[in-house]
């Protein structure tokens, strides 16, 4: 069984902003920083074989944080970045709405068909990423492996494991290091956790 550890980035000051982030590399906040310590803390005990993380900052550091535990380095892979949000990116809903109504409309009710000025569609997200996480799983086979990424990637990763449409992306929650966990028995995956975060309760 090869254990996959899908880990989202501790909170920036974007996240607290909500602006979008995108491809644009932003660093963790303090309370980023201290989630991700957090985050270590809860995998200290997990017999992990690699750590690999989008190579955007806010990503890159978290998985740093629980790669030093286990005197692992990260390989940072950039299929596992953000959406691309484009002419969105540093922008907040309030922004975007003001000048893209109905695209952001449509970001939230149909992202299947949505097209990000300047950016990338879910689509494109849904297949580089499910292509990482697949050369990933052949890799490291019986191995247990954390992998870093974004809201956005996870969710489509989800959506691509289950077979279901890009439309359903919202309905699947990830917050802030939230730990989801897939196991992959004879190349058939088996979701087992998704978004715990009680590592952050004190």
């Amino acid at each position: 069984m090869t254990k996959l550890i899908l880990v989202r980035h501790g909170e920036t000051i974007w996240n607290a902003e909500k602006k979008f982030q995108g491809h644009t590399d932003i660093v963790l906040s303090a309370v980023g920083l201290e989630q991700a310590s957090l985050l270590a803390d809860r995998l200290a005990l997990e017999k992990i074989a690699a750590v690999y993380s989008s190579d955007l900052n806010r990503a890159f550091v978290t998985a740093e944080t629980v790669a030093r535990r286990h005197g692992l380095p990260v390989t940072g892979l950039p299929a596992l970045r953000e959406i691309k949000f484009g002419d969105w990116e540093g922008l907040t809903y309030t922004a975007i709405h003001e000048k893209w109504p109905s695209q952001l409309s449509g970001l939230f009710t149909s992202p299947s068909e949505i097209v990000i000025p300047g950016g990338e569609s879910f689509h494109e997200l849904k297949k580089r990423a499910a292509d990482a996480i697949a050369e990933l799983v052949a890799k490291h086979q019986d191995e247990t492996v954390v992998v870093v990424s974004h809201g956005g990637t996870i969710r489509t990763v989800f959506c691509s494991i289950l077979d279901i449409n890009l439309n359903h992306l919202w309905e699947i929650r990830q917050d802030n290091t939230a730990v989801n966990i897939v196991e992959y028995y004879d190349g058939r995956a088996l979701i087992a956790l998704v978004n715990d975060t009680h590592h952050l309760q004190k």
